[in-house]
Parts: structure tokens; sequence; C-alpha cells
């Protein structure tokens, strides 16, 4: 009797030869679909959890990787469908669902098309039924690594080489370190080999290779090498400046830098900085911040910076009590004895994360803040009152009634009751993990601007200052992002959308060092007194050394693409990331007669010079898949 496995989450299977071909539920990941027929995807989706609390985006990108069609899912849309047409193509169509998600996609196409799907490493990427099958390729010659992580669901990972039944077997263990996993090396062959892969268990399934293509199957016959056409970017350059660019910089330690780790801090060229303030040391000892302050102000030349207030092991729900107090008055001191620079203040760290309601924030800010109306030379000293220090912005966090604490809402609140008393609005953007997704940083920016309203010469009523963000939030980082080229794009492609309006102040990294919970440095610490940069390290010395002062308008036709204009006197440059692993012909008009340097910045993380050609008022060149470049020149 043939088996038929009836598939209903990740995968599922065709009860006939003419059934569509359903995938679901995706979490996390890129679906590649060649229709060699004109096709149609029919997608639906149903609540995680929080949906209520936050908005989303699919995308569907062509051949070529251009935006064929975006999904904009508001909050309010728990459940929904969307249906795309899919022409014929001999390249491959990419669907991508950017995780986090807070929904469970499922998809619907014809199964003469050829479908992939390529799921996420170390975080999981779908919820499965029981018995799912998929089958991937391994070329010959080689070494493949079969990977996966336990959440909770699939437990264990079968694999079966369909040529000779040989079979290898990964259980996943649980790991109170979120970065570990579970993994094992198949077989070399001097032929390609088809691999039938079981996941064992039910629920959150996070699986993947490496080694090989991290591309999996419903039929063995759809493993076929992906056609992605390199794709064109067209640049136009204009003299309109938007705004100033935000200073770039990191979450800093809280202690005095050692010094052999001056020389990475250096490379890194911080503009700005975010600090941690325990009002229990500073209550205690009320000098203890004095000489690392003074460090990162008179050596680092860091004068704006923004200090969250919290206890140690970074406790964030205060209380407006003696020692909070004696902490604040403590920290005002060594602020005013600092004597310039500019210090926003947070009087708490993530509020609408950590305090059960608004009341109970609004309750110790302006408790808090009375304190500093009445501290003697505060405000001549540069202290300036940031608030809400939220965790995440336009969505909610990942708290309990997520929908009642977003960012956004706390922030219209505030300042509705105290706009007087605000100086800055400060937010923390985690969990955008998606190269693709970067984008909705932009949004974010602009959001926030909407919020505290612009002012004549279309500045911002109030600074804006994301002063926290990081791939991921708390220690549930993956070392294929923390650690290798992806940080270094994901790093400069936030940056370029953050600063496209010239609406934001600051844009900090968390944080500047790994600490033993938290991989997701800029600096590795390989052994004591051992200070080394990591690939986003990198990148940040090569995106600093071209970033200028001055946003530039400039329009971009590509979605793999981000680029940013910038201007310093009579200095320009344009600073920009291939995001995709396609070869990018980028032209870009608009920069006068002048034939600028091309700098790439690769996935080795080295520089390199590249050429361009400049004929008729049009600059050409090429810039690699996965490639950070820049392009300078002075306008004759």
């Amino acid at each position: 009797m043939k088996r038929i496995a009836v598939i209903l989450t990740l995968v599922f299977s065709s009860l006939a030869q003419a059934a569509p071909m359903r995938w679901g539920d995706i979490r996390d990941g890129s679906l590649y679909l060649q229709a060699g027929r004109d096709d149609t995807l029919r997608i639906s989706w149903v609540p995680a959890w929080q949906t209520d609390a936050n908005e989303e985006r699919i995308y569907l990108l062509d051949g070529q990787g251009q935006l064929r069609d975006e999904r904009f899912i508001p909050a309010s849309e728990g459940s929904g469908k969307q249906s795309w047409a899919l022409p014929a193509s001999a390249a491959s169509y990419r669907v991508e669902v950017p995780g986090y998600s807070f929904r469970r996609y499922r998809f619907e196409h014809d199964d003469k098309t050829v479908a992939l799907f390529a799921p996420t490493k170390v975080h999981f990427s779908v919820e499965t039924a029981a018995n799912v099958e998929l089958y991937f390729k391994v070329r010959a010659g080689e070494q493949a690594i079969l990977a996966g992580k336990y959440f909770g669901g699939v437990r264990a990972l079968n694999a079966e080489r369909l040529g000779d039944g040989k079979t290898v077997e990964l259980k996943l263990k649980p790991y109170q370190d979120y970065p570990k996993f579970d993994q094992i090396a198949l077989p070399v062959s001097d032929r390609d080999q088809d691999w039938r892969l079981r996941l064992q268990g039910r629920g959150k399934a996070a699986f993947w290779l490496d080694g090989t293509a991290n591309l999996f199957a419903q039929r063995a016959q759809h493993l076929q090498p992906l056609r992605q056409d390199s794709g064109r970017t067209e640049l136009v350059l204009h003299s309109e400046i938007s705004g100033p660019t935000p200073r770039l910089g990191l979450a800093l330690p809280y202690l005095l830098a050692p010094p052999a780790s001056h020389s990475a801090l250096d490379a890194l060229k911080p503009r700005a900085g975010s600090f941690y303030s325990a009002v229990d040391i500073m209550a205690a000892d009320p000098h203890y911040e004095d000489a690392f302050r003074r460090f990162y102000l008179e050596r680092g030349g860091i004068d704006t910076n923004i200090t969250l207030l919290a206890a140690t092991g970074r406790k964030a729900d205060l209380k407006a009590d003696s020692q909070s107090i004696a902490g604040l008055n403590a920290w005002l001191a060594a602020t005013v004895a600092l004597g310039s620079g500019t210090h926003y203040l947070s009087f708490a760290d993530e509020p609408n994360y950590n305090y059960p309601d608004y009341a109970t924030y609004k309750h110790f800010f302006d408790a808090m803040y009375r304190q500093v109306l009445d501290y003697p030379g505060a405000r001549e000293a540069g202290v300036r009152i940031a608030m809400p220090a939220s965790s995440r912005f336009v969505n909610g966090p990942f708290t309990r009634r997520g929908a009642q604490h977003r960012g956004i809402d706390w922030a219209r609140r505030m300042l509705d009751e105290s706009a007087a008393q605000i100086d800055a609005l400060a937010w923390h953007e985690w969990m955008i993990r998606d190269l693709l997704a970067t984008r909705v940083y932009r949004d974010s920016v602009r959001r926030a601007a909407e919020v505290v309203g612009l002012q004549a010469d279309g500045r911002p009523r109030k600074a804006l200052l994301l002063d926290q963000t990081n791939i991921s939030s708390g220690s549930s980082v993956s070392p294929y992002e923390q650690e290798t080229h992806f940080a270094s794009l994901w790093w400069a492609s936030v940056a370029i959308n953050s600063a496209q309006d010239g609406l934001l102040d600051v844009l900090n990294w968390f944080q500047a060092a790994d600490d033993p919970h938290h991989l997701k440095g800029m600096i590795r610490l390989p052994a004591p007194d051992r200070f080394e940069l990591k690939p986003v390290g990198l990148a940040q010395h090569f995106i600093q050394s071209h970033w200028l002062d001055q946003v530039l308008r400039m329009d971009n036709s590509a979605f793999e693409v981000d680029a940013l204009a910038m201007a310093r006197g009579n200095e320009r440059s344009v600073l920009g990331v291939n995001k995709g692993d396609r070869l990018q012909r980028i032209s870009l008009r608009g920069a006068g007669t002048v034939c600028p340097s091309l700098s790439l910045f690769g996935p080795d993380s080295r520089q390199r010079d590249a050429p361009v050609q400049c004929r008729d008022g049009r600059i050409r060149f090429e810039v690699p898949g996965e490639n950070i470049f820049a392009l300078t020149w002075r306008p004759s």
C-alpha cells in the first residue's frame, strides 16, 4: 500500500499528482519558486501570538531581485489572504517571510512550479505537524553538515541517502545558551546525492544545512540549482539636503575601558554612546562612573550620549525611593562636573516592557523629573530628558498584553501630558532579523518624527534617538548572524535606512563588546586583555570612514540595494550595500562630470578598490553580491 503523508504545516504533500502544492506554517525563511508556466501564489496567515501588537510585511521578488509586490499586514489583521500572480519565468521568484514573525504563513501554488525552501539558521523557521518529510541535495565532494536546534517541538532529524539507504540521526537537545545547537557531518560522496529528511516530533522546528545549499524541497526532482539573474540599480542624485546624518555609536561598558581595548575602540570611531547608570552603585559610591565617563568624553570624543537608569544586573523597574533619588543625584553631580557635552537621560530602560502599565511608569517619570528640574546647573551642563526609551516602537514588546505597551502609544501619551519636560524621543529596535526587512527602520524613524512633529525647517521638534539596536534581543543570538559578514550587511543597511530622511540624531549598536551573556558586540574577547574586531566592527570602521555630515536626496530603483548620498563641505560620498547574493550593475546620475573612486567591502571583511566607468554624466560600476560599497569624490 502506498503511504501518503498528509502534512498540515511546513509541507503539505499533494494527495494527487495534479493537486496544488502547499507550504506552511512558515514563521521565518525564503521560498524560491520557478514557474515554468503562469501560476498564482495563494497566501494565507493565521495568528501565532501577539498579532494585535505587531504589524508585518511579506515580500515577493522577481528573478532579478526587484520588488514585484509587498503585502503590508496591520496589527489589526491577525488572519488574512493574498494572491500574487507568477508569470512564467526562467529565474526563480523569492517569497520572503521576515523573522521574527508573529503569524503563521501558508502558501499554495501549482505543483509544476519548482519550489525550494531556505530556512533560517539557529532560529526556528516553521511550526510543523508530525512526520514531515523533505528532500535536499549534496553535490559531489561537498562536506555537508546537517544542523538543528530544539525549541520544544521537533526533537530529532533523520536523514536517509536515497542512493543507498544510508541513514544518520541527529537528536536535538535543549540548551540553556541560545546560540548552541546540534549538528552532524554527512558522508562525502564523489557524486551528487539526494537525501530525504524526516522531522521527528511536531511544533517549532529549526533545521538547516552548512557546507552545501541550504535548500529543501517537497520532491526530489525539484532539487535544481537556483536561477537568479544579475540585477540593475538606477541611482539619481539630487542637490537638496534632507538633513543631518545621525551620529553612529555604541552601547558602552559600565567600566573604564582597559588599555588593550583602546585600539579597537579607536577603529570603531563611535560618535555617540549609551550607558547604564546603576542607582544602587551610584548611591553607595557617587564617583564610580567618573573615570570612564571622562575617558569616553575626552579621549574618545564622544560628546553626545544617553544614560538609562537601572540597578545592578540591569534591573529596570525602579521606584522613586531614596536609593533611586540618591543615585540620580550622584549622576547629576558627576555630569555637572564633566562640564561639556549633551547628556540625554532616560529614567528607565524599556519602561513599556518592564513596568506593568503606563500610569505606574508615568508616576515614576514625574517624580524623577522633579529631581532633575531642581538640581542646580543640570540644564547648563547639557542634561536633557529622553523618553520613553521603549522596547521596540511601532510594534509591541515581547510581553503580555503587548498591544497595550507599544512604544509609539506611550510616547504619544507622554507628549500629550508632558511635552515641555521632554527633549528627545528614544527607543530600542530588536528582532528585525531579515536583510530585506531592514527598510522598516526608515519607516519607524518617519513615524517617530510624526509623533514629535516637525518644525518649520523640517527638523523634528524633539531629538530622535535610536539608542540601542541589534539583530536580536537579549541573548537570543545566532552565531551565523553575529559572528559573520551578515552582521556587516545588516548594520550597513540599518544605518543607511535610518539616515535616509535626515531625521535621526543618534543610532547606537548594542553593544560595544561581547559579555558572557550577550555575544552581540562589535568586539570579541578571545582571551583576557585581547580585543578583536568582529566582522561588524570592521564594517563599522569602513562605514564610519565614508560617513559624512549631511544627507543628500537620492532616488533608488532597487530593492536589494540600499544607498545613502552624503556631503561634508566639498566632499561627497554614496554609501551602499548589496544585500542579495546576485551581482548588481549600478548606474549613478547627478554627480556631475567627476569620476569617483569606488571601494568594496566584501565577505572577507577587507576593503578593496574597484573600477568605475564614467561617461556622459553617468557613472557605472558593478557590486558583487553581499558587498558594502562606497563612492567618494569632490565636485569639480
